[in-house]
């Protein structure tokens, strides 16, 4: 488990160097500059500007000081139009994102995988036709649609809940429901195909034969092997919910790291965007990492593997 564990680190690194080349190169790739829309600014003040940010060096000497200051003097340098540091940036808006996520994850997970379990025992039944209906909806239909919906039908018949805002603890309800549902489906459709697979296997069907209880069969049997795919899906799920989460940002006015990304973008900030890229990257790792450790936790044939 260790070795593989090791293998993982060594792939997150590749991952998060080549995450940064493509960011790096895909952000020069952009048209004009980071001071393209500032008015009445000469070509001079411009070359002095590039020349204080170091944006006048050849590209491949900006691309290696830009390795160096990233992976080993853990610096993000400074935001071009903010003039702030990015770790501070990054640090004042990612509890929200933080927050926003892991209450969107549970939600996701109590909501998901009691669905797809219920489905699988109940396979072909309207119960199963039911709850595989409600996941389809969950993956087609859009945050921004499900958000405007619950601020319309819900926030607006709840006295307790807002239609935007981040000041109480209720707020965080509505934009996390939202960021819910759509891994709450894809939860609920892999615990299905996991335990339907686990319950005709020859092992289910032994202590079916020897008499004992559905409910020992289920929690004590399959639920160790049918959840596996639903466990592997958790790591990607939550980097994605705070990462692919600006949309429902703005929907409900939630000061986290998505307007800074779309921000950067827009205002082609690159010390900003790159610091956002590796925070979110690292982030990325650090789940699929603790994703796969509770894999092997729970698959003793990849332990032995590794």
């Amino acid at each position: 488990m260790l070795r593989y564990i090791i293998s993982r680190l060594i792939q997150g690194v590749f991952v998060l160097l080549m995450l940064v080349t493509l960011a790096f190169f895909m952000a020069k790739a952009l048209p004009g500059e980071p001071f393209t829309g500032e008015k009445n600014i000469s070509e001079k003040v411009k070359e002095e500007k590039r020349k204080q940010w170091g944006l006048d060096k050849p590209l491949a000497v900006q691309y290696v000081i830009t390795l160096k200051h990233m992976f080993i003097d853990w610096d993000f340098g400074m935001s071009t139009k903010r003039v702030r540091p990015v770790e501070l940036i990054i640090r004042q808006s990612f509890p929200a994102s933080l927050v926003l996520g892991l209450v969107a994850l549970g939600m996701a997970v109590v909501i998901g995988i009691p669905l797809g379990a219920v489905s699988a025992l109940r396979r072909n039944t309207w119960i199963d036709y039911l709850g595989m209906s409600f996941a389809m909806i969950g993956i087609c239909v859009a945050s921004f649609v499900i958000g405007s919906l619950l601020q319309r039908y819900v926030a607006m018949n709840v006295p307790f809940l807002n239609i935007a805002g981040w000041g109480t603890p209720q707020d965080v309800i509505l934009p996390a429901l939202t960021l819910a549902l759509g891994p709450a489906a894809y939860l609920a459709r892999l615990t299905r195909v996991g335990l339907l697979e686990i319950l005709s296997q020859d092992y289910i069907r032994t202590a079916y034969a020897k008499g004992l209880s559905v409910s020992r069969i289920i929690i004590k049997h399959a639920l160790r092997g049918g959840l596996i795919p639903a466990v592997s899906y958790l790591g990607p799920a939550f980097a994605s919910l705070i990462s692919g989460s600006f949309i429902v940002e703005t929907i409900f006015s939630v000061p986290g790291m998505g307007q800074h990304f779309v921000n950067a973008v827009i205002d082609r900030d690159e010390f900003l965007l790159l610091g956002l890229v590796v925070f979110y990257g690292f982030l990325i790792v650090v789940v699929n990492l603790l994703a796969d450790i509770a894999t092997g936790l729970l698959n003793p044939k990849l332990r032995l593997e590794s």
